[in-house]
C-alpha cells in the first residue's frame, strides 16, 4: 500500500469557533488574487477537491455572502468575521482555504502565484484543474 502524498492540516477562524482540516502536499500551490474581495481580505487561496476538505467544527456559526453571479459562496465566522475557506466560483466542486488560516504551517512550503482576478473571466480557466482529484 502506498503512502498518500497529502498531509491533513488543521486550521480555523480567529476565535476558534470554526475549524477545518485540509489535505495538502508538503509543497502547495497557492494564489494571491487581486479581485475586489481578495484584495480587501488578504485571502491566499489553496484550492482543493471536495474529498480533501472537511469542516470539523462550527457549521452553525458560518454566515454566507454572495455577490455578482452568486456562484461563489463566501463563508465567514459569525463571531469573529474571518473567512477561513469558501466555495469558489472557479472551482464550485472544491474548496478554497485561506493559507493564512492554517495552524502551525511552518513546515509547509506555500508557493504563492499572482492571479489576475480583476480580469476573472479571462483567467478563471487557469484554476479549474485545482479541484480535480490527482495524486
Amino acid at each position: 500500500m502506498s503512502q498518500s502524498p497529502f498531509t491533513w492540516r488543521a486550521g480555523g477562524c480567529h476565535c476558534g469557533g470554526v475549524r477545518f482540516e485540509v489535505a495538502v502536499p508538503d509543497v502547495v500551490e497557492a494564489q494571491s488574487c487581486n479581485c475586489s474581495m481578495c484584495a480587501k481580505t488578504g485571502f491566499v487561496h489553496v484550492i482543493v477537491p471536495e474529498s480533501r476538505f472537511r469542516l470539523t467544527r462550527g457549521a452553525e456559526r458560518l454566515s454566507e455572502y454572495t455577490f455578482n453571479t452568486r456562484v461563489a459562496k463566501h463563508l465567514f465566522c459569525s463571531e469573529c468575521g474571518v473567512k477561513a475557506f469558501y466555495r469558489p466560483r472557479s472551482n464550485p466542486d472544491g474548496w478554497s482555504v485561506n493559507a493564512r488560516c492554517l495552524d502551525d504551517a511552518d513546515d509547509l512550503e506555500v508557493v504563492i502565484e499572482a492571479f489576475d482576478g480583476k480580469n476573472w473571466e479571462a483567467n478563471a480557466h487557469t484554476l479549474s484543474h485545482l479541484s480535480k482529484e490527482h495524486a
